[in-house]
């Protein structure tokens, strides 16, 4: 059976082992003082930086820029932390003076990328995803020289303000120059359709789908005019057959004149004639004319044969012989016109007909080219209102009017340091001490192998000792435990003095704390 070890036995082993508890709890605390005391002190200087939305309504002016704020930030902030920036700023404020010779320039480079801090201030806003929308940044930098982390502070914020500028700046130049080279590609592209559709129309001017209607109506008129000259060449026929008709009366009148007789029969003849033809034609009709004039002629030789003077010669016979053929020559030769206008005009109705039936191809035609002149057009006009909202934009942003970064509250010198925290090591450094005595006599005593105590021995040797005989202590044991209770007083008052000088000189006061304690507890 395992001996439990009781309450004396632990009041004996930390009356036999006080001495080596305290020694390293002295020694744990005074390291944890130490360290407390001996760190440098590390100051932070920060600026907040704005971010301020466009001043314009986004419904009359759109910006070109349309990342969210922290994403901007974060690339405005990779731009800022180059390499190249970074060192410049090591050499212009002579950061890390004792590492310069020891370091490599990307260790220097990523110390003071560490010392930087960018810390994004979101709030809650309506009609942005996820609720929250960045409103503010703040820029730090961390230097255990005060006024040379206030310098570097300043110089930061100044980068992520010019940076911002610029970057905003340069998307939308990009983006003013993307769209006028897409423009004027457009307008090649346009004016290459705006060709097609002028040749085409050049080529096919008598096709047009427009000229249809005229085309149809030009058919018709043509079509009238065909009978017209149908009408009028039957129109001439006729006269042209009584003509002959004439021209023979009168080679017969002028005969039977001559000899003193004519026939009734003729007359009766040309009356019927005339009677008929009445049916069919006006009075004005050259039919009718003819008829009625050889009518005339056949009454006078009938009723009055003496009276009808014989031409005195035959020169005036030959006149009224010629004009009559003469007559009928005009006749033939306007027949001939009019066989000429009538193929002329059925060949043009031809050519209308082939035009109005190529017109529904040619409007197909047509219609693909318009069609591709349409959306050629509708997409030069779109990039071009584009290109005119984005220099608008690129406007916008050179005279600062769009989301901007300003400054809210500029890097203050600092007048305190934030690290190290002097209460948390020291707090740390007491429990650490208590601890490590703790531990240091639990150690000891596991690694002791001595029996200790009546009920230790008697655990061991299972039965109980008759006798017990005390410890005796000696003079020079007496004369130990006096000095060294005499050092432990000394020890236990100077870290008394030490733990009162640091509360008043790094904690508060000691005098204000007396305060307060009283006014707490009175």
């Amino acid at each position: 059976m395992e001996y439990e070890l009781t309450l004396s036995d632990y009041l004996s082993i930390l009356k036999r082992r006080w001495g080596q508890m305290l020694a390293v709890a002295g020694l744990i605390l005074a390291a944890s003082i130490a360290t407390a005391l001996l760190l440098a002190p590390v100051y932070q200087s920060t600026g907040t930086i704005l971010v301020e939305s466009q001043q314009i309504p986004p419904d009359l002016v759109k910006a070109t820029v349309t990342s969210y704020a922290d994403e901007r930030i974060e690339v405005i902030k990779q731009r800022v932390m180059t390499r190249e920036n970074l060192y410049r700023i090591i050499q212009k404020y002579k950061l890390y003076p004792d590492e310069v010779d020891s370091q490599t320039t990307s260790t220097l480079v990523d110390q003071l990328r560490e010392a930087l801090s960018v810390e994004l201030v979101s709030a809650d806003v309506q009609g942005v995803k996820g609720g929250k929308a960045t409103i503010a940044f703040k820029v730090g930098f961390e230097y255990v020289k005060p006024e040379i982390a206030h310098k570097v502070a300043n110089e930061i914020v100044t980068l992520f303000l010019d940076e911002n500028v610029k970057v905003r700046t340069e998307r939308a130049t990009e983006t003013t120059e993307f769209l006028t080279q897409e423009l004027d590609k457009l307008k090649i592209e346009l004016e290459e359709v705006e060709n097609k559709v002028a040749s085409f129309k050049q080529k096919n001017a008598n096709s047009l789908p427009e000229h249809l209607e005229m085309h149809m109506g030009m058919m018709q008129r043509v079509d009238a005019d065909i009978k017209e000259l149908d009408r009028e060449y039957k129109s001439t026929q006729e006269e042209l057959r009584y003509l002959d008709v004439e021209l023979t009366s009168t080679q017969s009148a002028i005969k039977s004149v001559g000899k003193e007789s004519l026939t009734i029969s003729e007359l009766d003849k040309a009356k019927a004639e005339l009677d008929r033809s009445l049916v069919l034609y006006k009075d004005t009709h050259p039919t009718i004319r003819a008829l009625k004039r050889k009518i005339e002629t056949l009454e006078k030789a009938v009723l009055s044969p003496a009276e009808v003077k014989v031409p005195a010669n035959n020169v005036e016979n030959d006149l009224v012989v010629a004009k009559i053929k003469a007559q009928i020559e005009a006749a033939k030769v306007r027949l001939s016109s009019i066989s000429d206008q009538k193929r002329s005009m059925q060949a043009k109705i031809g050519q209308l007909q082939s035009q109005v039936t190529q017109s529904p191809q040619v409007e197909r035609g047509m219609f693909t080219l318009m069609r591709d002149y349409e959306n050629a057009k509708a997409k030069y006009e779109e990039v071009k209102s584009k290109q005119v909202n984005a220099k608008i934009a690129e406007h916008l942003e050179s005279e600062n009017k769009a989301e901007r970064f300003s400054i809210l509250e500029p890097p203050i010198f600092p007048d305190k340091p934030i690290k190290p925290d002097r209460k948390k090591i020291i707090a740390l450094g007491i429990f650490a001490s208590l601890a490590g005595a703790l531990g240091l006599v639990a150690l000891l005593e596991t690694l002791d192998k001595r029996v200790r105590g009546l009920e230790s021995l008697t655990s061991l040797i299972k039965m109980r000792p008759l006798v017990v005989i005390p410890y005796i202590t000696t003079q020079a044991e007496l004369k130990r435990a006096k000095k060294t209770t005499k050092y432990v007083l000394i020890s236990i008052a100077t870290l008394v003095i030490l733990v009162l000088a640091i509360i008043h000189f790094m904690i508060m006061p000691l005098d204000f704390l007396m305060a307060k304690l009283l006014t707490k507890f009175v």
